[in-house]
C-alpha cells in the first residue's frame, strides 16, 4: 500500500481518518506516536466500538521513510477510511460471528453451558491467530504520518 498523497491532505479531497498525536519514540524507521483525544470522536456514531477514543494514552507505531521528526513533534496520523471499517471487521464483528456460530452449532450436539463456555473458548484460538499474523496486518493496515502545520 502506498502512503497517502499529501496533496490530496491538504486540499480535503482524502478519504481517511485523521487523528492528531506526537512523536514520542524514535527508533530507526519506526516513530511512535501518542495520540492525543480527538474533537472528532465526540460525534462519532462507533465512538463506543473504537478503541481510540477511549482513552489518551493510545500509542502507534509508523514506518517512515521520507520525512524526518523529532520527538515531541506533533503530527497528523491518516489512516485510509476502508482500512478503518476493515480493521473494526476483523477486530469485533469477526469474532462475534465466529462465536455466535459456534454457539448454535454446537447447542446441538452438547449442553447450552457447555455451547456457551465452546463459544467463548473458540475467542482464544483466534485471538491468537491475529497476533501470529500481526505482522501481515500491520503491513495491511499501514498509516501514514504528516508533519502538523
Amino acid at each position: 500500500m502506498s502512503q497517502l498523497d499529501l496533496d490530496s491532505y491538504r486540499n480535503k479531497t482524502h478519504n481517511s481518518v485523521k487523528h492528531e498525536g506526537i512523536v514520542s519514540k524514535i527508533s530507526g524507521k519506526t516513530i511512535t506516536v501518542s495520540l492525543k483525544g480527538n474533537v472528532n470522536c465526540e460525534g462519532c456514531k462507533a465512538q463506543s466500538a473504537c478503541g481510540v477514543s477511549d482513552s489518551n494514552d493510545k500509542e502507534i507505531e509508523v514506518d517512515v521513510v521520507a520525512q524526518k521528526f523529532k520527538l515531541n513533534e506533533t503530527v497528523d496520523v491518516l489512516l485510509k477510511r476502508e482500512l478503518g471499517l476493515k480493521a473494526v471487521f476483523w477486530a469485533y464483528v469477526f469474532p462475534f460471528i465466529l462465536m455466535f456460530l459456534v454457539l448454535v452449532i454446537s447447542s446441538f450436539f452438547l449442553k447450552e453451558w457447555i455451547a456457551g463456555l465452546l463459544s467463548l473458548f473458540m475467542l482464544i484460538p483466534y485471538y491468537f491467530m491475529l497476533f501470529v499474523l500481526k505482522s501481515k496486518f500491520q503491513k495491511a493496515f499501514q498509516v501514514s504520518i504528516l508533519k502538523f502545520n
